[in-house]
């Protein structure tokens, strides 16, 4: 698995090469091809750094958009903002650290049934990128359960970007709004329901097999590998 937080000296460069490529070609071969070319990297060194061509380039596009958010929400002061209001802050920083040609493109690679685990991979890593940001200390359910709604809201926003031609996106800004605000409906719904008794003695069960449930040994550490959201010295 590509680190987040230490990308692939070899990788970055084969990336840098292959951007200009991109808009015209997409993330096919022709465009690893011409990466290795102008990286001056060796092919037998390209594909030990990408072993999947384009498709390793591609992902590692995705990881380094979500540094670069990581980077400008570490740069930002938060505490005057409600939280709502910082989650979409740092979807609203990740679409601004990415091309949206670009993006496009990785789009439709990662549309394509071989390559949509990645794709749905690369999706929860940034909902994990932005939880772990904003400090989120949940490890329990509630780990997974924000990963995963945060995950869907930031693809759908991403698709409602990709057709938006308002000015400075200001739509899909409205788009977002509307997304958290319908995710927060369902937060003070399922919070009505557990203080409901007869609910919660129906559901006693299921609820106690639930609160077994745990976030992975690593989350939230920073001495496991891969755990880190920022490498030491500052984010790259």
């Amino acid at each position: 698995m590509q680190s987040t937080a230490y990308p692939d000296p070899t990788r970055e460069n084969l990336l840098d090469a292959a951007l200009p490529h991109v808009v015209f070609d997409g993330w096919g071969p022709e465009t690893f091809r011409a990466a290795v070319s102008d990286s001056g990297v060796s092919p037998a060194l390209a594909r030990v750094a990408a072993p999947r061509g384009s498709v390793d380039l591609a992902a590692a596009y995705h990881k380094r958009g979500d540094r670069a958010m990581i980077a400008a929400l570490g740069e930002t002061d938060l505490s005057a903002l409600r939280f709502r209001d910082r989650i979409a802050h740092a979807v609203w920083l990740r679409l601004q650290s990415v091309d949206r040609e670009v993006v496009r493109r990785g789009m439709s690679l990662f549309s394509l049934p071989h390559n949509a685990p990645e794709g749905t991979r690369l999706l929860w890593e940034t909902a994990d990128a932005i939880w772990t940001a904003l400090d989120d200390t949940s490890r329990d359910v509630n780990w997974y359960t924000k990963r995963a709604t945060l995950a869907g809201v930031f693809a759908s926003t991403v698709l409602f970007w990709l057709g938006d031609d308002s000015e400075g996106f200001m739509e899909t800004r409205a788009f977002l709004e509307r997304r958290i605000d319908d995710v927060m409906q369902i937060e003070k719904a399922k919070a009505g329901l557990r203080g409901n008794k007869v609910f919660s003695a129906a559901f006693a069960l299921p609820n106690a097999l639930i609160g077994m449930i745990r976030a992975p040994a690593g989350a939230g550490r920073t001495d496991v590998p891969g755990t880190r959201s920022t490498p030491p010295g500052g984010a790259q």
